[in-house]
């Protein structure tokens, strides 16, 4: 693949007045992306959450702006990061699955042999702001090879889609499992992805950047250390469904991590101009911890598995303490770290639009319509193959089983989100008119991203 290399004079450094050279400050701002891994919105302190102790990322929620109708792309993981590289629809992109998952045709439904990794040939937000003169990064989960580790993950890794600086890491898993794995060191990677978060903001102090830290926490497995865990078993609500001690501790630390960062930033003097993003990419693991008030979790097309928290900080832009209640998915970020960056040349093949203006105008609105497609049976939650659309404060969701198998009228599940966040009264059938609508809105959406459709199983 061949991108244009497009450096200005700011990305060099310089200007030439009459033919002397003069030096000049680079004023462009830095990115900080903060990627959580099945973090839901109820897991936060700055979403409601009296157990969770997350000071850090409340306190960027009080400088910032939280936006209270965020939403992950897809409702796992390597769908929403695909999202979150390219500003396409995972279903555009054909990645509607985690990466890698095989093929099992033992269900009514034979799923689609959907894209194993991110193809080289899309252009990654990544790769045009390096064009731009941006010195970028990313350490920590990537999952969108072919292959989660080495040497097959390799042609495929984050340094080939515009990242200068990489370090892919693994959650403990299986046989890749490190010696620093364990519950009292550093199980996921946090400590290590930060020290190199740290060190980047260091080097790069003088120079635009662009720096993705990916986390592979809170996902499974619970691991954390034996002292932290005790502190939250302690705390009075430990015993409710919706609160979880090994998960309270291990968001401590991703807490911890996010301080060290901010912290960092405002010591290098370099808090005025760097932006920081915090999002997740996709809501929480339902079977670790309710995701009240939502309905379901991670897997599932329910607001549990999709609704998602998004905090951003931007120093003279976003006024502190605002909240947003704009519609905002995962694909809007690429557009918008564009925006933020002053790119001229943004693609035009983006399925997301840039938030910038929501960011200085909390009343601005950006889509009108969201959509979802997972076309898949997902083992972890139970999910089956569905797609959902949400217009306005109407959530649609239809069950492919029954629409591609003669059980038409009972595809449909539609709710009022206003009055019913935890998606508990199914209006389909009292409302004919909203539901044939919208079902009408994302069959178009369906023929226009030209999504993989599931069928009928003739094995089963």
């Amino acid at each position: 693949m061949h991108i244009q290399l497009k450096i200005s004079s700011f990305a060099l450094g310089f200007m030439v007045i009459g033919g002397i050279s003069c030096e000049t400050k680079d004023t462009r701002p830095n990115i900080i992306f903060i990627l959580a891994d099945d973090l839901g919105c109820p897991q936060l302190g700055c979403y409601g959450s009296s157990y969770y102790q997350t000071p850090h990322i409340d306190k960027l929620a009080n400088e910032g702006m939280r936006f209270t109708n965020a939403y992950s792309a897809g409702s796992v993981c390597s769908p929403t990061r695909a999202s979150i590289l390219t500003g396409k629809y995972p279903a555009r992109l054909h990645i509607t699955n985690p990466l890698p998952t095989e093929i099992k045709n033992t269900f009514p439904l034979s799923e689609p042999d959907w894209q194993k990794f991110l193809p080289l040939e899309e252009v990654t937000f990544a790769e045009i702001l390096k064009s731009e003169g941006y010195h970028t990064a990313l350490f920590g989960k990537w999952h969108l090879s072919i292959a989660k580790n080495p040497p097959e993950s390799l042609p495929f890794n984050p340094d080939k889609q515009g990242f200068d600086e990489t370090f892919v890491t693994e959650k403990p898993s299986g046989d890749w499992i490190q010696p620093w794995q364990d519950a009292e060191n550093d199980a996921h990677n946090v400590d290590t992805i930060t020290t190199l978060a740290l060190d980047f903001i260091e080097r790069n102090k003088t120079k635009p950047f662009f720096l993705f830290v990916s986390h592979n926490t809170i996902h499974n497995p619970l691991m954390e250390k034996k002292a932290t865990i005790a502190k939250y078993e302690r705390l009075q609500g430990s015993e409710k469904p919706e609160n979880h001690p090994v998960l309270a501790a291990m968001l401590e630390r991703l807490d911890n991590s996010c301080g060290m960062i901010f912290d960092k930033i405002r010591e290098s003097g370099l808090e005025e101009n760097t932006i920081i993003v915090f999002f997740s990419d996709n809501g929480g693991v339902n079977k670790n911890d309710d995701q009240i008030p939502f309905r379901a979790g991670k897997g599932w097309l329910y607001e549990g598995g999709i609704r998602v928290p998004l905090i951003v900080k931007w120093n003279g832009n976003v006024k502190p303490g605002g909240t947003s209640p704009a519609l905002i998915s995962s694909i809007d970020l690429p557009p918008t770290f564009l925006e933020m960056t002053r790119v001229k040349d943004v693609p035009e093949n983006f399925d997301g639009k840039s938030f910038v203006s929501v960011l200085k105008n909390t009343e601005t609105e950006t889509h009108q319509n969201l959509f979802w497609h997972f076309p898949h049976y997902h083992k972890g939650s139970g999910m089956v193959p569905g797609g959902a659309v949400r217009s306005s404060n109407w959530k649609l969701i239809e069950w492919y089983e029954k629409s591609l198998l003669g059980e038409g009228d009972l595809a449909f599940e539609l709710y009022n989100l206003e009055n019913d966040i935890g998606e508990k009264v199914n209006l389909a059938d009292s409302l004919p008119d909203i539901t044939r609508k919208l079902s009408g809105q994302l069959q178009e959406w369906r023929e226009s991203a030209g999504v993989q459709m599931p069928v009928p199983n003739p094995l089963y």
